[in-house]
């Protein structure tokens, strides 16, 4: 008698289906205390906004929770910044913290579901504050749901259906000024840059706070300069799953979408885990 196969020799597809609804199963049940930052950084509502976007920008970071009396009242982001400050002209040392913060605090306990905080998000429209037994205890962005992704059916839809169809773009010679302004006022947290018509890089928000604002450089300077390149792209048709992996992969929080050699349309964090909470 010869030596009998090994299980997965004689089983594979329903072996390698079963581990796949584990993997699934076992993503679906975790809980937010597992994805969240737990490194929470606050600022009080009397600070002003260039001392908000000054710890920011040190830390990295898109956001901060507004607390006074040691208690968290609200949220101020780089949104926040673009959209109630530099879009109106105001200036970043008078302007407080109090008037551009978002309140109140959407908040949600540290044992939900990651679905569950999905839906959250994008019912509330904002990141969330976690909480146990009445204790600030982390915070979930949009780019943590977008790590933790599972693979379940929600995610094997395509890209086309949740991306932005317009995409802003600006030209390299742009002043970074402009740019800012344009992010503000239409309240997009991306330019696409590009050099003799041709898309080459792209322009965050998180990178005029880092480039800039934090280091207290003036924005005179050519965007092109100062754009991250080379572009990372995806194809029409890509799961949202796969564009996921992209973008923890790469670190980036926007992904263009190509057809044909152009952009048609641009995927971020919140899209992904809007797809996701559907």
């Amino acid at each position: 008698m010869g030596t009998p196969k090994n299980l997965r020799e004689e089983f594979p597809s329903v072996l390698d289906s079963a581990y796949a609804q584990y993997k699934r199963d076992l993503s679906c049940n975790r809980k937010l205390k597992d994805i969240m930052s737990q490194d929470v950084v606050t600022v009080t509502p009397e600070a002003s906004m260039a001392e908000a976007a000054g710890i920011m920008g040190e830390r990295h970071i898109g956001s901060l929770i507004v607390t006074k009396y040691e208690t968290p009242v609200g949220i101020v982001t780089e949104r926040d910044l673009l959209s109630k400050v530099i879009a109106l002209g105001k200036d970043l040392r008078k302007e407080k913290v109090e008037a551009a913060m978002s309140y109140p605090l959407i908040t949600i306990c540290s044992t939900a579901k990651i679905k569950e905080a999905a839906q959250m998000m994008i019912q509330k429209k904002g990141r969330l504050a976690v909480f146990d037994c009445g204790k600030l205890v982390g915070i979930v962005t949009a780019s943590d749901l977008v790590r933790s992704l599972p693979e379940v059916t929600e995610t094997e839809v395509k890209v086309d259906d949740f991306m932005t169809k317009r995409v802003e773009t600006a030209d390299e010679k742009t002043p970074v000024a402009t740019i800012a302004k344009i992010m503000g006022e239409k309240r997009i947290g991306s330019v696409i840059i590009t050099s003799k018509g041709e898309p080459f890089g792209i322009f965050t928000e998180r990178d005029l706070l880092t480039t800039f604002l934090v280091k207290g450089k003036p924005l005179i300077a050519d965007v092109g300069k100062e754009a991250s390149s080379p572009l990372i792209t995806a194809l029409t048709g890509t799961s949202v799953h796969k564009a996921a992996i992209t973008m923890t992969m790469k670190h980036i929080r926007r992904l263009p979408i190509i057809s044909s050699g152009k952009i048609i349309g641009i995927i971020t964090a919140r899209d992904l885990v809007e797809a996701y909470a559907k």
